[in-house]
Parts: C-alpha cells; sequence; structure tokens
C-alpha cells in the first residue's frame, strides 16, 4: 500500500538469460550472477531474474531443487546487499519433503523477504497427475510490501488464469513481475491495460520486457543487451479521457516535467505518473477534478444498475464536476 510519506519511486532492472544455460547449475548460477552483478551499476531498486535459471538442462527434482538458503539464493543475497536492493531470485525449493516452483524476494539487506511458489505448475504428463515432475501448487497469493510499493510476482504458466491477475489488482498491486521460461508474448500487455499495473517480465528466451499500466511496451532485452532498467513511479493515475481532454494541458502549464503525462488516443485513456517526489496523484486528483478510470467506470456501474431496476439513476457528483466531455475548455 502506499503511505502519504513513502517514497514510491524505484529504479526496476530486469535480466534476459537469452537462452545461454551452461553444462550444469553452478555454471549457469555463476553466469546469471554475473548478470546480477552488471545490473547492479545502474543502482536499481529492484532486479528480476528469469524462472529456474540455473535449471535449464534440469529436470529431476531431486537434482533440480536446493532448500531456501541453498547456493543460489545465498549468492544472490550477496549481491543483493552489496547493491543494498531488492532481487526476485526464482529457483526450485525443496522445502517440507515437497518440491516447489518458486521466486525468493530478497530484501536490501540480504535477508529473505518471503517467497512466492508458482500457483499453476504445468502438467508434465499426459494425465496430469503430475505437474513439473512433481512440483506442488502454491497457495500464497504473491504480494509483498516493499519500502517503494506493492507488487506481486509470477510464473510462467501462471499467465494463463486470467482470475489470479485479477485479484492482484483487486489487492491493490502497482507493479507485476513475471518470470518465466518463455516471453509470454501479448498477454502480458492485457493484463497491464486491463488491471492497470507495470508488468515487469524476466525470462529465460530472448525478451524481457517493462510493460506500462496502459499495455505499452517501454523497453526491452535483445540479443546483445540482456539487461533493461526504467525509473518509474508507483504513485500513478490512469484516467479516461472523457472529461479530462484539457488536464494534459492544464498539468504542464503547472507542473512542466514535474508531472509525466502520457496520452494514448486509441485506448482513451491518460497515464498521469508525477516525475517529482514531492507530487502525489491523490493531491493531483483534489486540485485538478480527476477520477481514476476504474472510478469512472464504476460510476457508470451504479447507474446501469438503477436503470435496469426500473428506477431513475440518482445523480452523481464525480471530481470533473460540469466540465465539458469531449473538450479541453
Amino acid at each position: 500500500m502506499i503511505s502519504p510519506d513513502m517514497n514510491t519511486r524505484a529504479r526496476i532492472a530486469t535480466v534476459c538469460q537469452n537462452r545461454r544455460g551452461g553444462a550444469s547449475a553452478d555454471e549457469q548460477r555463476q553466469k546469471m550472477m554475473e548478470l546480477l552483478r552488471e545490473a547492479l551499476k545502474a543502482r536499481p531498486d529492484l532486479v528480476c531474474l528469469p524462472e529456474t535459471f540455473t535449471l535449464t538442462h534440469v529436470t529431476d527434482p531431486e537434482v533440480a531443487t536446493e532448500p531456501v538458503d541453498g547456493p543460489t539464493v545465498t549468492a544472490a543475497a550477496r549481491l543483493a546487499k552489496e547493491g543494498n536492493c531488492y532481487v526476485i531470485c526464482p529457483q526450485m525449493t525443496r522445502r517440507d519433503g515437497q518440491y516447489r516452483n518458486s521466486a525468493v524476494m530478497i530484501g536490501r539487506r540480504g535477508e529473505i523477504v518471503g517467497i512466492y511458489d508458482k500457483r499453476q505448475p504445468v502438467t508434465s504428463t499426459y494425465d496430469y497427475t503430475k505437474m513439473e515432475d512433481g512440483m506442488m501448487p502454491g497457495q500464497g497469493d504473491g504480494v509483498f510490501d516493499l519500502d517503494f510499493g506493492r507488487i506481486g510476482v509470477r510464473i510462467c504458466f501462471d499467465i494463463g488464469f486470467p482470475d489470479d491477475w485479477k485479484m492482484l489488482k483487486d489487492k491493490d498491486v502497482r507493479l507485476v513481475v513475471w518470470s518465466s521460461a518463455y516471453n509470454g508474448g501479448f498477454p502480458l500487455q492485457a493484463y497491464a491495460s486491463m488491471h492497470e499495473y507495470y508488468v515487469v517480465s524476466s525470462v529465460r528466451t530472448e525478451s524481457s520486457r517493462i510493460i506500462d499500466p496502459c499495455g505499452t511496451v517501454l523497453s526491452r532485452t535483445d540479443g546483445t543487451e540482456p539487461i533493461i532498467w526504467r525509473d518509474i513511479n508507483l504513485d500513478f493515475l490512469v484516467a479516461h479521457t472523457d472529461f479530462n481532454y484539457g488536464i494534459p494541458g492544464r498539468i504542464e502549464k503547472a507542473y512542466g516535467s514535474r508531472v509525466a503525462v502520457r496520452r494514448y488516443a486509441d485506448e482513451g485513456v491518460l497515464l498521469i505518473e508525477p516525475a517529482d517526489p514531492a507530487v502525489r496523484t491523490d493531491a493531483l486528483k483534489k486540485e485538478l477534478g480527476l477520477e481514476s478510470r476504474r472510478e469512472y467506470l464504476c460510476r457508470h456501474q451504479v447507474a446501469y444498475e438503477q436503470l435496469l431496476a426500473g428506477k431513475m439513476p440518482v445523480p452523481q457528483v464525480a471530481g470533473h464536476g460540469n466540465r465539458p466531455m469531449y473538450s479541453a475548455d
């Protein structure tokens, strides 16, 4: 959750494995730790690593899994402390006699903040009796309150379960990290746009991406650049352009570069994101008569229910007041 005194700006870095494996888990771990160390040069607040990056050639759970305090998390934790940043370190874990496809959240001091276990592992048998060669489905929500805001974590096959991604929105997640063995494609953009949160992917294939809350890909890795990063503010607002056509001009006049506004004409939305830590979206909403797109849609839903019940809708007092719906005047 976002508190009034929280610094909600953060530098998010993500890594792509680019299909570069190794002859052993040790070799793959070393390669990824080299990339993590390289990512630390950007002074990030969070670094995202790909799904089970040490295991591209290993499937036997007895060989593939590690305890949480095993060599992979230990190595990542050492670098997290060195870089004073969070690191999401995916790893097959062995806990309580069970195997799980996990993402370990490591804190700025190298401590384990929490663990997300993949909620939807994919079948590894034709009859669906075994998941990922013996992995148990996770039961946690994958929501973490970091010092710059609330984020969610999902892993690979989790992408196929839309209700799961809606649940993250319902919990007021502002950024979702998706670690995976493959690129994921358009569904990540759809989830970002539909639920109005950032999505950052970290994959073992070719293209890790940073996607904004309107579904636009802001940056992606390629074959020559396996690390990307972006400064974002988790205190952002997605508003409908209805009743708000003049808002971008008013913000530019009053705030200049202190507040970024991106207008998406095709989608009919505005993404408003303060660049100045002293500016908060709650204050902008009050000053400019703004409401979020979700609030705007909910007002319609209230009116629909009354109409369908045979009643005249009760007049609502919205933030935009009586200003024109499709005009900047």
